[in-house]
């Protein structure tokens, strides 16, 4: 599973190797919250990918797209990081999510386009290499 979500405050595209289960205090846009304050109660206080998201940013750089590529151990526990961990949760770790600016600012969406697609392709190759090697 890829998610991707915007964040408001970001000049870079940023990979996320891991969500946290914990610190969940932020109304979202319906005004909740979990109660708990955290995703899963009894769960992991941090699940990571089975992507190696510097791995994964480093592919993507080679190809020497003009932005920034960032890699992140705190997707912000607002809904991206509820979500990242609920779904690395689900998935036993099988998930991965990628943060990136809005629109134009700085870049277009054809460059971000772009940019998730070579994401996508190099966490693919991952996976493939790691089939490979178990077989």
């Amino acid at each position: 599973m890829v998610h991707v979500g915007v964040s408001g405050v970001a000049q870079a595209v940023t990979l996320e190797q891991c969500g946290k289960n914990v610190g969940y205090v932020v109304l979202d846009n319906a005004r909740c919250c979990p109660g708990s304050h955290c995703c899963v109660e009894g769960g992991p206080e941090c699940l990571h990918s089975r992507v190696n998201m510097e791995a994964v940013r480093d592919k993507v750089r080679a190809q020497g797209l003009e932005l920034q590529l960032a890699v992140s151990d705190d997707a912000g526990r607002y809904l991206c990081d509820y979500t990242y961990y609920y779904s690395l949760y689900l998935s036993h770790g099988k998930a991965t999510f990628v943060h990136v600016p809005p629109l134009d600012k700085p870049y277009s969406a054809e460059l971000l386009g772009h940019a998730l697609k070579l994401i996508v392709q190099a966490m693919l190759e991952q996976l493939d290499n790691v089939q490979e090697s178990c077989l």
